[in-house]
Order: C-alpha cells, then structure tokens, then sequence
C-alpha cells in the first residue's frame, strides 16, 4: 500500500460525479484541509465569461484555495481535449513536484481521464478539418453521417446522425489515422489517484437540477447569455452547444419562449446526470452521499486509506 503524499509525489484526488451534488463546494472544503490546490475538469468551465450557466465558483467562494484552469478559452474556440490534458498535466505535474495534492473537479468525464489515464487523443488537421466542414455546410450532417457509417461502422452508432461536429471529427480521425474506435482504452492510470464520486438519490437530484436552473436564471442568464452573444457565443462551436446556453439562444434568436427555454434547460440537465452516473459508475470510484452530515470527515478517510498502486 502507497500511503499518501509518499512516493513521487502525492495522489491526485478526483471529486466527480453528476451535475449539482455539490463537487465544487467539495473540493474547496478538501483543498483547505489538505493543503491542496483545485484543478477544473469541467469542460464548460473552460470558457470565459461562462460564469453563471456553469456554476462556476466566484473567487470569494474558493475561500483562498488555488484555483487552476478556469477561464482559458473564448467563447468561439472549439473544445480541444488533447490541449486540455497538455495544460492539466503540467499543472498536475508541478503541484505533485511541490508535494501539493491537486483536486480534480468535474462532471466532464472525458476530461477528467483525460488528465488520470494514459488517453492518447488524434491530432488534427486545419485542411482536412476545413475541407469536411465545408462538406458539412453544403451536404448536411445526416449525408455525412451515412459516409461516416460506410468507413467506421461503430463511430457512426455512438454519434447522432444531426451532430455535425462529431461526425466532422470521427471522418478526420478516419481519414488522418485510418481508422476510429468508438470505445475508449481500459482504464490506465498515469498518477496515483483516489476517485471520490458524490451521489444523490435520482428525485432528490432532479429537484436540485431544476432548483439550481431556477437559480441561474434568477441571477441573469439570460443577461449573461445576450453578453457573450455580442462576443461571438453563436458562432462557437462548442460554447454555443452548452446546457442553458443553447437554450437561451433559440430564446433570444426568437424560435422558443423565455419558459420552454427553461424548461429544455431543466429537461436536458436531468438527462445529461443521467449520462454522467453512467460514465462514472463504469470507473473504480468511492461513491459517498453528497448530504452526509459527515462527508468531508468521510471523504478525509477514504484518501488516508487509500490503496494507492
């Protein structure tokens, strides 16, 4: 058994889980206890300006514990992975060499193994990318999802025939390496890590879903929304594509009521914690209830006894 902080250097602990289990108030309260320093895996949280739509904390909320990876990108970037990982490891690299535990936080599970195991992303390229995105425009995405079935028959099941951008993608990675795995690699971890996931029974969770969309929009979303308009949000790729922003854009653009966008809102979150229980049960996490009275001292426990490989 490796205990913690030996070695070369400390565990990363992982606090995942589904949206709105309180994982940022989490971290927080571990970072002040250990010492530690919070690294975001939350995809969303990326973007500047996506403050409110994100749950993102404010600086008075991280109550003078380190915050990394927050605000890096604009709003018209397209996600990018493999930069992420790039970024969260030298991050994670240099907290372990100080003897730092760095806290990974996020519901974004690719992101989170992005940085713990040893994913290898596909590297892309302007040409091909601009040649298919233009094909894209021209065809349509259920044209280019039939040609995407014909060449990799499983890329095509896992990506819905109207998500032009993954489709995009799944043919530049066929044409660029020849091939698409639609399945990631075992799990193959690179740090020593202890994985906390925080859960809550599913109505529970629902009515803190749509408590915490009431919230957003009564702390300005749509204000928040109509900003990053101005700043090019529609015209993102990925950005654009998040839950209540998304929605608050067919709101303003005029193709839905300031209501059903809320609703949609409310609807999709659910369905997206459904997907996010899905991906981090598959993975060797502690689960832990996210309202145990005594879920710091519980959660301190699991990382002391922690075996560690």
């Amino acid at each position: 058994m490796t205990s913690v902080g030996t070695g070369n250097g400390p565990p990363v602990v992982a606090v995942v889980g589904a949206t709105a289990t309180g994982k940022s108030d989490l971290a927080v309260a571990l970072a002040e206890r250990l010492g530690a320093q919070v690294v975001n895996a939350d995809s969303m949280q990326l973007y500047r300006g996506m403050d409110i739509g994100t749950a993102k904390l404010t600086e008075a909320q991280w109550r003078g514990v380190p915050h990394h990876l927050l605000d890096l990108w604009d709003v018209r970037q397209a996600a990018n992975v493999a930069e992420y990982q790039r970024l969260a490891r030298q991050v994670v690299d240099r907290l372990r060499a100080a003897d730092v535990i760095p806290v990974l936080v996020g519901g974004s599970g690719l992101y989170v193994r992005a940085v713990l195991d040893d994913l290898r992303f596909p590297g892309t390229d302007p040409v091909v990318r601009a040649r298919l995105e233009a094909e894209l425009a021209q065809a349509g995405p259920e044209v280019m999802h039939a040609r995407l079935a014909a060449l990799a028959p499983a890329a095509a099941v896992a990506i819905l025939p109207t998500n032009g951008r993954r489709i995009v993608r799944a043919l530049e990675v066929v044409e660029l390496t020849g091939g698409f795995t639609a399945t990631l690699p075992a799990l193959d971890p690179v740090y020593p890590t202890v994985r906390i996931g925080l859960q809550a029974p599913r109505p529970e969770l629902d009515a803190r879903i749509a408590a915490r969309v009431d919230a957003m929009w009564r702390a300005g979303l749509v204000a928040e929304v109509r900003a990053l308009a101005e700043q090019g949000l529609r015209e993102g790729p990925t950005a654009s594509r998040a839950l209540g922003y998304a929605q608050v854009l067919r709101f303003l653009d005029g193709r839905c009521s300031e209501e059903h966008a809320r609703a949609e809102t409310v609807r999709l979150t659910k369905r997206f914690a459904r997907r996010q229980d899905a991906w981090f049960g598959r993975e060797p996490v502690t689960w832990l209830a996210y309202d145990a009275p005594d879920l710091l001292a519980r959660t301190l426990d699991t990382i002391r006894s922690a075996s560690i490989p």
